[in-house]
């Protein structure tokens, strides 16, 4: 059961008390539905709502933003982690509270991106296009803030996209090759650890997605990018 509130995004940009307010409608909506886990695809979200969201709903949450801290602790060598994603997100010290409470002595250092998204929207994904200019410029600033980097956080669920490309960019702003963690991924290993601890795997028949959006403005265009293959069907709600 997938929520997509296409008519309201970007979240990036809002205060965060739009972002607990509009969240808690979704999660109202995918409630009536009968969920047994909620996931909240979206770092801004996690940053912003997840308490929020854990009160109100009766069921798991799971959000982005531990799953990605948890990621980046394994994967960092020297405790220097950088972190790229929205302005909310950034702004919010999500990141920099979770990685602190697994390292202490870590050093965190984060990057807004707010040019990012539409770039992975409009499919600009090849490091030799302009993602490879914008990319180098904001990674530019964030070894500014630390140049012993050694992990960078993909803070946001559309960065996965360009990840080549960030990648590339990284190694060529900091001379080396950075360990790239992608918190979505990170997410979903948490969502099926969290369906497992609560009994709740269904392991007989195939899944399906039901996909509800709230505007429908170039999804046909967009979803395959996100999910690999065209969307055969979807439900216009109003939330």
């Amino acid at each position: 059961m997938y929520l997509g509130d296409t008519a309201r995004v970007p979240y990036g940009n809002k205060s965060p008390e739009t972002v607990v307010r509009y969240s808690l409608a979704c999660a109202r909506f995918l409630l009536r539905h009968e969920v047994k886990i909620v996931l909240v695809a979206c770092n801004t979200v996690s940053a912003h709502a997840i308490s929020a969201l854990a009160d109100a709903v009766p069921v798991p949450v799971v959000g982005a933003v531990v799953p990605g801290a948890r990621a980046a602790h394994a994967a960092s060598k020297n405790g220097h982690i950088g972190v790229i994603g929205t302005l909310g997100t950034i702004q919010s010290g999500a990141y920099e509270r979770a990685l602190r409470g697994l390292n202490h002595g870590a050093r965190i250092s984060g990057q807004a991106c707010p040019l990012l998204v539409p770039l992975a929207e409009e499919g600009w994904t090849q490091p030799e296009d302009i993602l490879g200019a914008i990319a180098r410029r904001y990674l530019g600033e964030l070894r500014a803030k630390d140049p012993d980097i050694d992990t960078l956080v993909l803070g946001c669920t559309h960065y996965p996209l360009l990840r080549d490309g960030i990648a590339r960019a990284a190694a060529a702003v900091f001379g080396r090759e950075l360990a790239m963690v992608d918190s979505a991924s990170a997410m979903a290993h948490a969502a099926g650890e969290a369906l497992v601890a609560a009994g709740a795997v269904r392991r007989e028949g195939a899944g399906a997605l039901a996909c509800h959006v709230t505007d429908a403005s170039r999804l046909e265009e967009l979803a395959p990018r996100f999910l690999g293959e065209p969307l055969a069907s979807f439900a216009l709600v109003d939330l």
